[in-house]
């Protein structure tokens, strides 16, 4: 049976034990021994699971980069540009983008996932865009305030998210009320939910209760993606 025909039936104990593992073994000798651990407990569940949500982020832009290899990130460390000389990351991510170029990226927004050995995170951003892409959202958050404010009340804070991202040193000023400004003082914006490993992650359901979030966090995907096209 193929990969991608694997239906996802939740991940396991071991999953996040192999995290915690390789934490503590951060050597090739060690996760070549292991190598089918992670392939059996982290990689093949986590292919299982971008697979499941496919059709639901589908729905949201059919432009979304919909091949696992592209779309997860891979357990080794690129470390001839990272401080940390590691050479596995002890997480593993997966994102729905649009397939751009490595650095076109930045100014596209993104949903994506996050595994670690004691959490999970869920979320949707702009990571590193150009300022005038940043320049635009304010614009479009300002000319839209009251629609804006009552759908993100709705979708994203009431649902448990919190928004993140590198602030300005200095305030940039505006008439806006309070509630707008965690969203218009930083230099990259996104809204994320960090949860401790639960039994939901165990489950098929998990995929279920995913794709409920993402499809609710799908207005706000696309008012950040029209920012960037402007």
């Amino acid at each position: 049976m193929a990969q991608k025909d694997i239906p996802f039936k939740g991940f396991t104990l071991q999953t996040f034990r192999f995290f915690k593992d390789l934490k503590e073994n951060n050597y090739k000798e060690w996760f070549d021994a292991n190598k089918h651990i992670y392939e059996k407990e982290l990689l093949n569940p986590l292919k299982s699971f971008f697979m499941s949500l496919s059709p639901a982020m589908y729905n949201i832009d059919s432009g979304f980069e919909m091949r696992p290899h592209r779309a997860m990130s891979r357990i080794y460390r690129d470390t001839r540009f990272s401080k940390n000389k590691d050479p596995y990351k002890d997480f593993m991510w997966l994102v729905f983008q649009l397939p751009v170029t490595r650095e076109e990226w930045k100014d596209y927004p993104g949903y994506f996932m996050e595994l670690k050995e004691d959490s999970y995170t869920l979320g949707l951003g702009l990571f590193q865009p150009k300022k005038k892409v940043m320049d635009a959202f304010r614009d479009e958050v300002s000319y839209n305030a009251e629609e804006f404010q009552k759908i993100t009340q709705k979708t994203v804070i009431d649902r448990g998210y919190v928004i993140n991202g590198e602030e300005y040193k200095r305030p940039i000023a505006n008439d806006l009320p309070e509630y707008f400004q965690p969203w218009i003082q930083r230099k990259g914006l996104w809204v994320e939910k960090i949860r401790p490993i639960g039994d939901e992650l165990f489950s098929s359901d998990f995929t279920d209760m995913v794709k409920e979030d993402f499809m609710a966090l799908e207005w706000l995907y696309n008012f950040m993606k029209e920012a960037t096209e402007l």
